[in-house]
């Protein structure tokens, strides 16, 4: 993702650790290909098992379209129009049950449906339900149509289900909870999912799970970011049946082989791709693109209510308007993606959103300097031919090639197994993951030893169930100087997690304290350096983007470019030139693909 033109001068601090260690150990059982929040979630739930397992991943963890998703942790009401009733079982039950172990970054989400019709799309949808195209203009889904899917999509959530049913208001009640909607509403349907205000830092967490449950075990989970599979090698590792893959250090250049008996291809969009990489093309997929833009406005923010706005647009499409602490995310689009081209937001996908949100809040005003942050990813959807892209399937299946797949001679088993993710969905990673792994299990002959069905993820584990039980974790770890602001925001990066962080900002060297940084209080230059150390940093980008939301909410500045690319060098080893190099690269990488102009500090 126009990361490969940054300056690779990393050598000077030695080979990465996370390199290191496959490098002295080029051989795992299975080889996941992918970082996203699936190859992590398998990686993890194969780790557990006690599985000699690797992970790479060519950019960073969650960058894709794991990164670029509309934040939502959701069972897919509307995906009950599509007949797939299994997969919206599947992501209720995820739902509740991630709203349970990852309850540091997954909280409930008040939804709210403005409806402007009783009975419109009646006929319609039984059309929609058989063809899963949309037939002639798009009716509007009216009050009968929403009810019957809530009605169903509560009876789906029935079993664990810690949410709330649905409820109807009327016009006049609507009105007096959310005055500044559309006045020509007829009624409101209200319910509940979740959120996940920090999916980067979620998948971290996952993967750092595995690497601990690695380490603990009889093999060595490893995985590395910025490393990337490049071909086919036609000699397998001493010693050992598979088949041997080229890889790359993406910060360095520098290449080697590594060996599995099993891989697992989890590069969403990119998966023919990277099975033709290895050797054996493939046709899977045909996703589509994303995009959503953040805006900085307190007026529309606060018409929201706290609430999720989520509702279809004139052209059928399901859109959303988020509140997400003091920004309001508006999303989405679903256009056939061109893997040639950059997946960005354009110009017309923002007409697009201003128009939506006129429709619902006719009397509030939006324009582009209000913006702070865009994003877009392309879903990694099945290929759908004339299935238009709001009807294809987020169900998920796993195709699986055996021994030639890697480039082994026609006939030979010497190859590696190659089982291809085709589709998923980050409300079902879990689910999925546990799915992909027993596969993997089966070719390995190996059973499962462990549930990650009721395991908490990361600093979910031990988190305060209520806000007095917050407020007494806060006030519990608050010393060197370290305010309630600051410590809350510690538990909310890494939920209990912030004990390690803590430990690690408490015992600074020396006599001189950590200290806030000077272009923002949300960072200090010890919690940086925790990242550097354990976090796997790549690039400056990686900070602003993926380890923080400071992109996201429209916080980045030349100041803060310069003070965190400085305190950065010393642990990354980066010198001056690298330093420039990374601002340059930072800054490119928020025009290009987020569409923020930062401009550098004069020298």
């Amino acid at each position: 993702m126009g990361q490969k033109d940054s300056a690779r001068n990393q050598a000077s601090a030695g080979e990465r650790a996370s390199v290191q260690k496959l490098r002295q150990r080029p051989h795992a059982q299975v080889l996941i290909i992918g970082g996203g929040i699936n190859g992590v979630g398998t990686f993890r739930d194969l780790a557990l098992q006690g599985v000699d397992v690797a992970l790479v991943e060519r950019g960073d963890y969650c960058q894709g379209a794991s990164g670029a998703s509309s934040h939502m942790i959701h069972g897919g009401i509307r995906y009950l129009e599509n007949g797939e009733f299994r997969l919206v079982q599947e992501s209720v039950v995820e739902r509740n049950r991630l709203l349970r172990i990852a309850p540091h970054y997954v909280k409930p989400l008040q939804t709210t449906i403005p409806i402007f019709s009783t009975f419109s799309g009646v006929l319609a949808a039984p059309l929609r339900f058989l063809t899963h195209k949309q037939q002639g203009k798009p009716k509007e889904r009216g009050a009968f149509l929403i009810k019957l899917g809530l009605s169903m999509y509560d009876f789906f959530s029935r079993d664990g289900g810690t949410v709330p049913r649905h409820q109807f208001r009327g016009r006049k009640a609507a009105l007096a909870e959310l005055p500044r909607l559309h006045p020509g509403i007829k009624y409101t349907a209200t319910y509940f999912d979740a959120s996940v205000h920090n999916p980067e830092r979620l998948t971290l967490d996952v993967l750092q799970d595995g690497e601990k449950a690695g380490a603990a075990g009889p093999s060595d989970a490893r995985a590395s970011n910025y490393l990337s599979l490049v071909s086919v090698r036609d000699s397998a590792g001493p010693g050992h049946a598979g088949s041997a893959v080229q890889l790359r250090d993406e910060l360095t250049g520098e290449l080697f082989d590594f060996t599995a008996d099993v891989i697992v291809n989890t590069t969403g969009a990119w998966v023919d791709l990277t099975n033709q990489a290895m050797g054996a093309a493939s046709s899977f997929m045909g996703g589509t693109k994303g995009s959503h833009i953040v805006l900085d406005h307190p007026e529309l923010l606060a018409a929201c209510n706290g609430r999720e706005i989520f509702f279809e647009h004139t052209d059928g499409r399901i859109v959303l308007i988020y509140p997400m602490g003091d920004r309001v995310l508006v999303g989405t689009t679903d256009v056939d993606a061109d893997m040639a081209e950059d997946a960005v937001c354009t110009e017309s996908e923002i007409d697009y959103f201003f128009d939506l949100i006129g429709h619902v809040f006719p009397d509030i005003s939006v324009d582009r300097g209000q913006i702070v942050y865009s994003f877009s990813g392309v879903r990694p959807l099945p290929k759908h031919d004339a299935t238009q892209p709001g009807f294809v399937s987020r169900d998920y299946r796993i195709e699986r090639r055996a021994g030639n797949a890697t480039g082994a001679a026609a006939g030979s088993s010497a190859g590696a197994v190659v089982l291809s993710l085709v589709g998923g969905k980050w409300t079902t990673f879990r689910a999925l993951a546990e799915h992909l792994s027993n596969d993997v299990l089966a070719e390995l002959g190996m059973e499962r030893k462990v549930s990650t069905g009721k395991l908490a993820i990361g600093g979910g584990a031990g988190f305060p169930d209520s806000e007095d039980g917050v407020q007494r974790w806060i006030k519990a770890h608050m010393a060197n100087g370290r305010d309630a602001d600051r410590t809350a925001g510690l538990l909310t990066r890494y939920g209990t997690r912030a004990e390690e962080v803590i430990s690690f900002l408490d015992a600074a060297p020396g006599s001189e304290p950590d200290r806030l940084l000077h272009s923002t209080r949300e960072l200090s230059v010890r919690e940086l350096e925790f990242m550097a150390r354990n976090e796997q940093i790549g690039h400056l980008i990686d900070v602003l983007v993926r380890r923080t939301s400071l992109a996201f909410r429209g916080l980045v500045t030349g100041e803060l470019l310069n003070e965190v690319a400085g305190i950065l060098a010393g642990p990354l080893g980066w010198d001056a030139a690298t330093r420039t190099s990374e601002i340059s690269h930072a800054q490119e990488v928020l025009k290009r693909f987020h569409g923020v102009q930062v401009h550098s500090l004069v020298a």
